[in-house]
C-alpha cells in the first residue's frame, strides 16, 4: 500500500490540539496497523515490554537533547494535560509553605486559583485590568520563603509571552507551565525547578504531559496528592507506574524526530519569528485596520491576536475574515471565546509558506473592507 499525502488538508491555524508536521502523520500512518515489523499498532503494545521500552527510552532523550536536560533533572511523561499540573506542582512542591504566581493571562489564572486549594498562594502584582503584557520586573512583590515563583511562558488566549526568563529570588525554584511554547524556543532548564508541557501544541497529540523537575524538588508531595501525579512515584516507575498514554507517547517521539531532522529548537525559534512577524508586520502597518492589544515586547509568537476594524473589532468584519479565510482553505482563525477577534496560532508544524498565505489573505482582506471601518 502506498502512502502519500493528501493533498486536500486545509491550513490549520487552530491553538490546540493543533497542527503536526505532516511528516509525522505520515509515519503515524504508515505504522498504524503494522509497528516496526511487530505485528501489531503501538496502541497495541503492552506498556511493559521491551518494544515500547525502546520508545520511552528515545524520547526522553530526544527530549534531553533537544533541551539539553541537564542529568541532575528527571523528565516524566504523565496524564493529565497542563491542568493536571496546576494541581500537581502545589501538590508536590506547596508542602504546607506559601508560592509566587505570575498571572499573565487566563491559564496562570487557572493555575493560581487551583494551586490556592493547598496553600498560601499569591500572586506578585495587583491583576491588570486586560492582560496586554507583563509588568516589569521592579513591580513584582517577591516572597523570599516561596516554595516556588509560578509563571506560564506563553498565554494562547490573549498571546502574551515571555520574551527572557523571569527574574527569581535565590533559592526560590522558577515553575513553567511552557505547554504553547515548548520547542520553538530554547529554554534554560538551569534556571528552572520545574517545567511542564502539555503535547497538543507543539509536541504531538493531546494526551501526554512531559514534566522535567530537578531532582531535589522531587520526594515533598502532601499525603493526600494521587498517586498518579506524585512525581516520586513515577520517577521512580519511569512514568510507568500505571499505562501510560502511549500512543501519545509514541507520536510526541515522532515529533523530537523532526524537530531534530529540522535542525533543533534554534531554527524552529528561527521561523517562529520570521512567521510572526509576517503577521505583526501587516497588523502594525494596516492604519488600525489590525489592531493587536498585546505591549509590543511581550506578543507571542506562537498565538497572533488582533481585532478587525479597531481596537474594539468589528464583529462583522471579523466573521467575514473567518468565514473567508475557511473558504481559502484556512481554518481556526477565530479567537477565543472569552476575548473574540482574530487568533492565528503558528505553532512548529505550521509553515513559513502556510503563514505567507494568511498574510496575504490579510492583505487582500483589508484592502477589500477598508471602507468599512
Amino acid at each position: 500500500m502506498a502512502y502519500c499525502a493528501d493533498h486536500n488538508r486545509v491550513i490549520n491555524f487552530a491553538a490546540g490540539p493543533a497542527k503536526l508536521p505532516e511528516e509525522v502523520l505520515l509515519t503515524a500512518q504508515r505504522d498504524m496497523l503494522n509497528y516496526s515489523g511487530l505485528g501489531v499498532s503501538v496502541m497495541e503494545l503492552s506498556h511493559r515490554s521491551a518494544e515500547f521500552g525502546k520508545i520511552m527510552n528515545k524520547v526522553e532523550q530526544d527530549f534531553r537533547d533537544l533541551l539539553d536536560i541537564p542529568d541532575n533533572y528527571k523528565v516524566l511523561f504523565l496524564p493529565g494535560g497542563g491542568t493536571g499540573q496546576f494541581s500537581a506542582v502545589p501538590m508536590n512542591l506547596l508542602n504546607g509553605g506559601t508560592a509566587d504566581y505570575v498571572v499573565t493571562g487566563s491559564w496562570s489564572a487557572k493555575a493560581l486559583k487551583e494551586g490556592q486549594k493547598y496553600g498560601k498562594v499569591t500572586e506578585v502584582y495587583k491583576k491588570p485590568a486586560s492582560y496586554t503584557g507583563i509588568p516589569t520586573h521592579d513591580t513584582w512583590n517577591l516572597n523570599p520563603e516561596a516554595k516556588y515563583l509560578y509563571y506560564c511562558n506563553n498565554e494562547t488566549v490573549h498571546g502574551v509571552e515571555f520574551q527572557q526568563t523571569p527574574y527569581t529570588l535565590p533559592n526560590v525554584p522558577l515553575v513553567c507551565d511552557s505547554s504553547s511554547n515548548m520547542l520553538s524556543r530554547p529554554i534554560d532548564v538551569a534556571k528552572h525547578g520545574l517545567i511542564y508541557a502539555g503535547a497538543q501544541k507543539n509536541m504531538g497529540c493531546a494526551g501526554v504531559t512531559a514534566v522535567i523537575v530537578r531532582e531535589d524538588l522531587v520526594g515533598t508531595s502532601i499525603p493526600e496528592c494521587p498517586i498518579i501525579l506524585d512525581y516520586k512515584t513515577q520517577v521512580g516507575m519511569n512514568s510507568l507506574y500505571n499505562t501510560p498514554p502511549v500512543y501519545s507517547i509514541y507520536i510526541m517521539g515522532l515529533v523530537f524526530e523532526w524537530v531534530k531532522k529540522q535542525g533543533g529548537v534554534q531554527v524552529m525559534e528561527e521561523r517562529s519569528i520570521k512567521k510572526s512577524g509576517l503577521l505583526y508586520d501587516i497588523i502594525d502597518n494596516s492604519d488600525n485596520f489590525y489592531c493587536c492589544p498585546v505591549d509590543a515586547s511581550t506578543r507571542s509568537r506562537m498565538n497572533v491576536t488582533y481585532r478587525i476594524g479597531g481596537p474594539n473589532g468589528n464583529e462583522e468584519l471579523e466573521k467575514k475574515f473567518v468565514d473567508e479565510a475557511k473558504k481559502q482553505g484556512m481554518i481556526s482563525l477565530k479567537g477565543h471565546r472569552s476575548v473574540g477577534g482574530i487568533r492565528a496560532s503558528l505553532y512548529n508544524a505550521t509553515t513559513i509558506e502556510e503563514t505567507m498565505k494568511l498574510a496575504e489573505f490579510m492583505t487582500e482582506f483589508k484592502e477589500k473592507y477598508f471602507s468599512l471601518m
